[in-house]
């Protein structure tokens, strides 16, 4: 039996694999890089997989940071409902959640 952490994981793992799946936002910092900085950004993020206590308390994987020319940025997915208005009833169910994965700088947060 899948637990429900499992299952929010396994959706988030998939989406920030595929980018596919959810909705994906750069922040001002991310956007103001070169069209090749932001590709190599988001590969990263699709490749990350240093999850330890600090970064994916509730076994989510949710949360991760990551370096690109010296510069530390952040990445977080947030679960809404499918208008994205409020938070989802039901992180777990994709047919009543919206990913929306935000990239940004650290000093951005």
């Amino acid at each position: 039996m899948t637990s429900l952490s499992e299952r929010i994981r396994q959706l988030n793992d998939a989406f920030r694999c595929s980018l596919h799946g959810g909705q994906v936002v750069l922040t001002q910092g991310v956007l103001s890089l070169p069209a090749e900085g932001q590709s190599a950004l988001l590969e990263g993020v699709r490749r990350f997989n240093s999850f330890n206590a600090d970064n994916n308390l509730y076994n989510e994987h949710d949360f991760g940071n990551l370096k690109h020319a010296g510069v530390t940025y952040f990445w977080k997915i947030d679960y809404y409902d499918q208008d994205l208005q409020f938070g989802s009833p039901d992180a777990a169910d994709p047919n009543v959640t919206k990913r929306v994965m935000t990239l940004m700088r650290a000093d951005e947060y």
